[in-house]
């Protein structure tokens, strides 16, 4: 009996069926490239704002004064009295009552002198010129709270590790494509709610959900794309990075043209009420049905594959036998319990976490340069872009493995150049910079489908959201670890940034090569994919262990 890529490929690898899911699926990347970069835009931290002294409201109301010439009073006395404060993080100790005069408030204080000028910290009561332009003005995020914004892309992140462990395993155990659109439906429904968060407590809260939905429908498309198509084409796979990167360059034109941060909420995550009518157009994976022992299904989206591409499969594919490997649900002790599967689990974990804390860090130290940030952006995500087109150009020509550490051993010695360059040639300093996120991006897209085509079909999306999961601990760590370590030298997380990266090109180098190899359906094929290829890389003869249809 012919094994299922046999099967799949009489049906077809990639024809119009694969490339119309391909294309559907492929839209996640860019709404989840919304969410997860959102909090540039949601965060702006506002233009014009100051502290409100005591009593100022009544007496603005009272004596009829518009906000800026309530500003020019509250403000003024802090620049006679201490030219180094703005107002916006201290006001003057007083409280404006009836007593005060409409025409000449000031000279309530007498003689304004920093030797007489008492100051208090301000607390919550803000004015801000335009209130509702970012979540920083909604909820008063700013001075002595300015930390919160960082908890909120935190929180986010968060929430990205435990739909890793939650929606990684619901998908293997319940199937692919329940999953996404649940994850759909929660990433809308919760996206609406942080639009119209009544305080900062609900926020975090709803926030958190949205990146636990929100992992799960980018984990799971990713997933079901590999799924149905040959062994041969899984690099498309890395074309869905594209729509991630495509996605953070759109971003920056939707809060250009949106005035609030509402606005902007909303216009992000609306678009995946959308993906709900995939239920009638993207099917189950046929290799998760032929695990879960549900033949009859598999052989039925089988021919529906094979009829959209005009293929015809023999009517003696009419039987399916599962894999000798018992079902069960998937733990994380079936990551580690064989030698192999050990060893890949390790190196890629690392790679994971190497790869998110370097290139988000990347990220956050090209954009402290000022300048707009809409064009910055979209210039960030553009740099992107190469990366994609030279993986799609390598990686089934010379293999996986070596454009792997290669990729990041260039990252890590580009940070290290950088970090030496002197401050006297900034457009030096910034070409190397950006050589380095070129090579850090390929390794982050890389990473994607290598951890897809070490584990078995049992293990698959539960694998990859556990190993991917460390790329979401390296978002917690990456702006502590920046700021933190900038404070004492500003280029010493370049430093940091070029070891990690050298250290994980030399440990992928240790992966066994999967190109042109099918996707292992057994724990036992995962054992035996380091005998496929020899010293010198040459393809060995494959046992067939998989399921057959």
């Amino acid at each position: 009996m012919p094994s299922f890529d046999e099967v799949l490929k009489e049906a077809g690898e990639f024809g119009r069926f694969q490339k119309r899911v391909f294309f559907l699926l492929c839209q996640t990347g860019i709404t989840f490239s919304f969410l997860f970069a959102s909090v540039v835009f949601l965060g702006q931290a506002p233009d014009n704002y100051w502290c409100r002294i005591p009593g100022a409201a009544e007496l603005s109301e009272r004596c009829g004064w518009t906000l800026e010439e309530e500003r020019n009073f509250t403000v003024l006395p802090l620049h006679l009295g201490n030219g180094s404060s703005s107002g916006e993080c201290e006001r003057l100790d007083v409280v404006w009552d009836t007593s005060i005069s409409c025409a000449s408030p000031l000279s309530h204080y007498g003689n304004l002198s920093a030797r007489n000028l008492l100051l208090a910290t301000c607390h919550d009561n803000w004015v801000y010129k335009q209130p509702h332009s970012s979540i920083t003005s909604e909820y008063n995020l700013v001075c002595g709270n300015a930390w919160m914004l960082d908890l909120s892309q935190a929180v986010l992140n968060l929430g990205f590790l435990a739909g890793a462990f939650t929606l990684g395993y619901a998908a293997d155990r319940y199937g692919r494509i329940l999953i996404y659109l649940l994850s759909c439906l929660g990433v809308g429904i919760c996206g609406i709610i942080v639009a119209f968060a009544p305080n900062f407590t609900v926020f975090l809260i709803f926030r958190f959900l949205q990146g636990v939905f929100g992992k799960g429908t980018w984990m799971t498309c990713y997933v079901i794309v590999t799924e149905i198509v040959g062994s041969d084409q899984r690099i498309i796979g890395i074309a869905i990075q594209i729509f991630f990167t495509l996605g953070i360059m759109i971003l920056p034109g939707i809060a250009y043209l949106v005035p609030t941060w509402q606005g902007i909420q909303l216009a992000i995550s609306l678009p995946n009420f959308l993906f709900l009518l995939y239920y009638w157009v993207v099917p189950e994976s046929p290799r998760w049905l032929l695990t879960r022992r549900k033949g009859e299904k598999a052989l039925k989206i089988m021919h529906n594959i094979a009829k959209h591409n005009g293929k015809y499969l023999s009517p003696h594919y009419s039987e399916i036998t599962v894999s000798n490997e018992e079902v069960s649900n998937p733990s994380f002790l079936d990551l580690v319990r064989t030698p192999r599967m050990r060893r890949n689990t390790l190196i890629l974990m690392y790679a994971w976490f190497t790869s998110a804390l370097i290139y988000q860090g990347l990220v956050m130290r090209l954009g402290i340069v000022g300048g707009n940030l809409y064009l910055d952006f979209f210039i960030s995500g553009a740099v992107e872009l190469p990366a994609a087109f030279l993986i799609l150009v390598t990686i089934d020509r010379i293999g996986r493995r070596l454009p792997f550490g290669i990729s990041n051993i260039v990252a890590g010695i580009a940070c290290l150049i950088t970090a030496f360059l002197p401050e006297d040639i900034p457009w030096l300093k910034t070409t190397v910079a950006t050589l380095g996120r070129l090579g850090i991006t390929m390794a982050f897209e890389i990473v994607y489908l290598v951890n897809i085509e070490l584990y078995p079909t049992t293990l698959r999306n539960f694998g990859v959201s556990l190993c991917s999961s460390l790329c979401d601990l390296g978002g917690i760590i990456a702006p502590f670890l920046l700021f933190r370590l900038a404070a004492i030298w500003l280029e010493l997380p370049l430093i940091i940034f070029s070891i990690l990266a050298v250290v994980c090109g030399l440990l992928v180098l240790l992966l066994p090569e999967t190109k042109g190899i099918s996707l292992p359906e057994t724990v036992e094929d995962v054992e035996q994919l380091s005998s496929h290829f020899g010293k010198c890389g040459k393809k060995r003869k494959h046992r067939d262990t998989n399921s057959y249809i």
